[in-house]
């Protein structure tokens, strides 16, 4: 595997880490915003768990994850070295065949992209684990090549996701096409908000608790900004944060289910 070359003294977890923070200070005082309005999920993929160990002991606690067998390997890896609690979130694409280890392992899931996957994941819930938080992805892009529901299908959707057992809808994430055009990014963005705004007036006109539906999870780490300007209040960042990214990481035979 490829093991990353290690960080300069000046470029280390904590600095990282403080950049990206201070950087999302700078945006909400920009927009006006707390800075605790804005959560920070840290994107861990492809890094090894002492990176996610690393970043743990600093107070990062949420981390999250696309590839599915490497994540129930970092899962049981950071357990098994009896780190801090650490929230684990689902961000990749979902096939049906993976929605058991899914629902038994992590903490939030933010890539529901169709009411048959999130009825799976409803039914495979362990009982007595604490609801599984869900966000519904959107494509607001219209890019073939990207997840996500079409936004004329995010409110059927969000409707089914929040009458199903197991589950907590929490919210719209969304992963815009890369751009440079400051103003395209926040127009996409924007897309979003007003599609979440329009979602939690249809939960409250059905008579769906809409309190826990407060979740815009967009932004990354070359656009968090601008998703800061719109109304994100979680922003999943992984290169800012971890730096390139390696090609590979050694798995772990260990899992064990969420408790």
């Amino acid at each position: 595997m490829n093991t990353p070359a290690a960080l300069s003294p000046a470029d280390t977890a904590s600095s990282r880490l403080a950049a990206v923070q201070d950087r999302i200070r700078q945006a909400c005082a920009a927009a006006g915003r707390a800075p605790a309005s804005v959560s920070l999920l840290a994107v861990s993929k492809t890094w090894e768990a002492s990176r996610v160990l690393e970043l743990a002991l600093l107070g990062q606690h949420a981390f999250g994850e696309n590839y599915l067998q490497e994540a129930l390997a970092k899962i049981a890896a950071c357990e098994a070295a009896g780190s801090s609690p650490i929230e684990w979130h689902f961000i990749g694409p979902i096939q049906s065949n993976k929605t058991r280890p899914i629902a038994e392992h992590f903490h939030w899931v933010h890539s529901v992209e169709r009411e048959k996957i999130a009825v799976r994941l409803s039914e495979q819930r362990p009982a007595g684990s604490q609801p599984l938080q869900v966000c519904v992805q959107v494509n607001v892009s219209g890019e073939e090549s990207k997840s996500g529901c079409e936004p004329t299908e995010a409110l059927p959707l969000a409707l089914a996701v929040a009458r199903l057992p197991g589950l907590q809808l929490r919210g719209l994430m969304t992963i815009p096409e890369p751009s440079d055009d400051v103003g395209l990014q926040r127009s996409r963005f924007a897309a979003l908000r007003q599609l979440f705004e329009g979602i939690q007036r249809a939960l409250n006109a059905q008579g769906i608790d809409a309190n826990c539906f407060d979740t815009l999870s967009m932004g990354m780490s070359d656009d968090l900004e601008a998703a800061v300007a719109e109304g994100a209040t979680l922003v999943r960042v992984g290169t800012a944060l971890f730096g390139r990214r390696p090609t590979s990481v050694t798995p772990s035979p260990v899992v064990r289910p969420l408790t």
